[in-house]
């Protein structure tokens, strides 16, 4: 809006840098950051929330805890590589930890549909069961609520997770710095091209399977490594691209990529070819960025190559000198462009 200038003077609270920059050009990204920007830290401003992070750090009683909460809307609900009860799981295990944080208990909210079967909710419960076991974590607390037939799309769900952080690093993107280099776990684009492939009925020559899994192992290991992690960041809606440029803007630092340091899978690219999707704004499930100094570079790639899925991980970028809050990127090609939020989603209902 062009009276997001306007916005930043009269808002009734103080924004963050982040906030300011999103609003500072024209609103910013996409309708959820420009409605987080406008409506919901003006209203809900504090300490805490302006930490900008994937979950909250609360201190209590000496020690350190993660907190954060998510829900998911995904349709269909089923998809090669998951479904909405392993979306859901992986989905808060993994903003656990991206807090840095040992991820412990959930709570789930279900929402349902009237109408829906028995057998499918069933489906979904067994594999939260299975998923929350595989990332060592206890569902201890719920909710249930039944909507009347066609308001509900069959099955919405809400979880909530509560981690214990084990350390004293500062893992948020403020704490990001200058010569820090940017890894990446693997490839990009699997989960957003598999659901879209699915609702759509579409079939590629290749399988191509959502990337849904649990980090915290991973994460887990660059602590007890002694890894000086800076920040932290999952890609999912929005994908490689907003998670870089929403880290850019908080930190207010500049961010350059080497696009071809990127992992994409030959089929995810074609698929993206074809369909015209970028792969850095499709939205991933298994994926996360870690930034370091670039001493420890070497040690964290060696482990975060030890699992089967996650082989092909990758220096992708470093932050630099130049325009704070920027982005960019050399091309495939040798060129250089500004990496920037899309104006809208790529892929909507994707988790």
């Amino acid at each position: 809006m062009d009276d997001a200038k306007d916005f930043v003077s009269t808002c009734p609270v103080p924004l963050s840098d982040y906030n300011r920059i999103l609003l500072a050009h024209g609103g910013g990204g996409t309708l959820m950051h420009r409605l987080l920007a406008q409506v919901f830290y003006p209203a809900f401003a504090n300490a805490i929330l302006d930490q900008q992070g994937d979950g909250a750090i609360l201190s209590l009683g000496g020690s350190r805890l993660a907190f954060t909460t998510d829900s998911y809307v995904v349709s269909p609900l089923f998809f090669p590589g998951g479904d909405i009860g392993t979306l859901a799981v992986n989905g808060t295990v993994n903003d656990l930890a991206m807090c840095g944080a040992r991820p412990l208990y959930l709570s789930a909210g279900f929402i349902i549909e009237e109408g829906l079967p028995v057998e499918t909710l069933c489906r979904v419960v067994e594999s939260m069961r299975l998923s929350a076991g595989a990332a060592h974590v206890q569902f201890v607390t719920g909710d249930t609520k039944v909507v009347e037939k066609g308001k509900g799309d069959g099955l919405f769900i809400n979880t909530a997770g509560i981690g214990a952080i084990e350390h004293d690093l500062p893992i948020q993107p403020r704490n990001v710095k200058l010569g820090d280099v940017i890894l990446l776990n693997g490839d990009i684009g699997r989960h957003g091209l598999a659901i879209m492939a699915t609702r759509e009925g579409l079939a590629f020559d290749s399988d191509i399977k959502s990337d849904c899994a649990p980090l915290a192992d991973l994460v887990l290991a660059l602590l007890d490594a002694g890894i000086e992690i800076h920040c932290l960041r999952d890609l999912t809606r929005g994908g490689l691209a907003s998670g870089i440029v929403e880290i850019a803007a908080t930190a207010g630092v500049h961010i350059h990529l080497e696009e071809r340091a990127i992992p994409v899978r030959d089929d995810v690219r074609g698929a993206c070819e074809i369909l015209g999707f970028d792969p850095l704004y499709v939205a991933n499930e298994g994926r996360f960025v870690v930034f370091l100094p670039e001493q420890d570079a070497s040690r964290a790639l060696d482990i975060l190559r030890t699992q089967v899925d996650t082989e092909g991980a990758a220096c992708i970028g470093s932050v630099t000198d130049g325009c704070p809050g920027m982005v960019t990127m050399t091309t495939a090609i040798g060129s250089r462009r500004i990496v920037d939020m899309l104006s809208g989603e790529q892929l909507p209902r994707i988790c």
